[in-house]
Parts: structure tokens; sequence; C-alpha cells
């Protein structure tokens, strides 16, 4: 049995699809069958099975994912004793960023990660907190931001920051920022009234307006689903519908005269950003210098708009 056998397995196993885990690891799907198929050979059982889906795990397959993480893991923290051993902190780091904060603070990150290490390489991906999680959980990402998800024992999380959220609604004016108007409130109950363009579950800010509204015996009236936070602010902008926000996402947009922001009450809507590591992955001295790097640069780029947020120690 090869290590790169074993470590195609794992992963096809993980993903749920050769072609998926083809994509992943940048190896030709036929490579991948052969691999998997040489270790089905040598043990002389089936190990996963195929379907127009992708695969699924036999009972054998069950044992071997299992053993196959131990082994992996332990490859691993050798290879990361070894780096700390140099004292120098090389090797890859892979950040995974959600859209509206990526948009922003990708060249930043790059900037002082270069500067900080510069013997190490550095890897932004983008996407959604419920995905990066998947992320993590399969090392396709070291460590990633993420705006407020459930708790799970094989994730660890550390607090950044708390943004409020506010109702976002079109305006004409030539006013060339966004102040929140402190005495516009808005409250939970009116939102419930309007109609909203928003993110399809399981978004974050979705979640977080429905549960809140589902509390106090209200629905949200949802009149488009729309990934995409520059789309939205354009349906907003030029459709006559509304969105929830936070004021970074508002201003990120470079067009923030457009929009009259309001700050929902009774009860305020606040999300967390946090950053999130695997609890099931060895971490590395790389890992280790650069998650407390990215907090600070969190809260010094969020710091820029004042009352948008409020910093957690």
């Amino acid at each position: 049995m090869e290590l790169r056998q074993l470590e195609s397995f794992v992963h096809v196993a993980e993903l749920g699809s050769f072609t998926r885990a083809s994509n992943f690891l940048s190896v030709a799907q036929p490579v991948l069958s052969r691999q998997v198929r040489a270790l089905e050979v040598e043990f002389r059982q089936t190990l996963l099975e195929r379907n127009g889906r992708g695969v699924t795990l036999t009972e054998a397959g069950r044992r071997l994912l299992d053993h196959g993480r131990s082994v992996l893991a332990q490859i691993e923290r050798a290879q990361l004793d070894m780096e700390e051993g140099r004292g120098v902190s090389t090797g890859r780091l892979v950040v995974a960023l959600p859209p509206s904060v990526s948009l922003t603070l990708t060249a930043p990150l790059v900037r002082l990660f270069r500067d900080r290490f510069p013997k190490a390489t550095l890897c932004v991906l983008e996407g959604l907190s419920t995905y990066v999680l998947e992320w993590l959980a399969i090392g396709r990402a070291d460590c990633a931001v993420v705006y407020t998800v459930p708790t799970s024992s094989a994730v660890e999380l550390a607090p950044v920051l708390d943004e409020q959220l506010y109702l976002v609604s079109s305006r004409e004016s030539s006013l060339s920022s966004v102040e929140p108007p402190m005495n516009d409130e808005i409250s939970l109950a009116e939102v419930a009234e309007r109609n909203l363009v928003m993110p399809s579950r399981p978004h974050s800010i979705r979640m977080l307006v429905e549960a809140t509204m589902a509390q106090a015996s209200l629905k949200p009236r949802i009149a488009l689903e729309i990934e995409s936070i520059p789309a939205i602010l354009t349906l907003v902008r030029d459709e006559g519908v509304h969105a929830i926000l936070s004021l970074k996402a508002v201003r990120s947009s470079g067009h923030e005269s457009d929009f009259h922001v309001r700050p929902i009450s009774q009860p305020m809507l606040r999300t967390t950003l946090w950053i999130a590591t695997s609890a099931q992955r060895p971490r590395g001295p790389l890992l280790n210098q650069a998650v407390p790097l990215l907090q600070n640069l969190l809260r010094d780029h969020w710091a820029t708009g004042a009352g948008s947020a409020a910093v957690v120690m």
C-alpha cells in the first residue's frame, strides 16, 4: 500500500465523489480510480460503492477511512514537528473568507502575510460559512473567517467582533458616505413587512433573521433569493426591495451614497465574526502565528467603519 493511494482514498471518501476529489487534488480522475482500485485489490474487499450521485463507503471502507485519517494525521504531525524544530514559519496556509469579507480583506491580508512570513505561501479561498466549515473538516482550509455558526466539537471558534445589521433601502442622495441615522431605527416587526432580497439558506444572516423573527412570531417576506452581495445591492437600488446587511457590506460596494440604512431594533440584530480552525487536525507554527495576526487585521479593518462593530476580546 502506497501513501498516495491512501490519501486518494481518504479524499474520495470524505468528498463523496471521484470528480470532486479529482478537482481538489488536481489529479486526473482515472488516476484516482486506479489508486483506489489498487487498494481494493490489495485488501480483497470493496471499499466504495459507486452510484449516479457519487460514492458511498462500504463497511470495509469505513474501517479503512478511520485508519487512513489516523495515518495521514500522524504524518502531518511529524512534518509540523520537524518544521517547528527548524524555528522557521514555512509551508502553505489556506485561509477561507466569506465573500463580504474577502472583497476588502484579501489585499491587506496578502501584504501582511508576505511581510510576516516571507518563506511561506498563502492561499485565499472564498465561500459561505457553511461551506468553509466543510473545507476545514476535510483539510482543504487551515482556518476560516465565519459568521455566526452552530457549535461543533470538530471546530474551534475564536470570536473576533460583533457586527450590527441594518435594513438597507434605496435612496437618491449626493451624500458621500453612509452614516447610520441614530434616531431612525426600524423595528423587527416593521422589517417583516418589507419585501426583502436575501441569500438562500444556509447563509448565516438569512438563518439569523428567520430564527429571530420566529421567536417574535414573525416571518420575513422574501421577494428574491440572491447569493451575491453586489447583486443584492443593485436590486435594492434599482428594484425597490430591501436588504439586511452590515454597514461594512454597504461601504465596500463603493456606491454607499445610493443607499439609506436604518438600524434594526426590538430586538437589535447582530451577527458575530469568528475565526474557525479544525479541532481534529494538528496545528503547526505557521497556523498558530497566523491566527492572532488575522484577528488583529480583522479588528483594525473593521475599525475603519466606526459604529458598525463591537470588538470581542
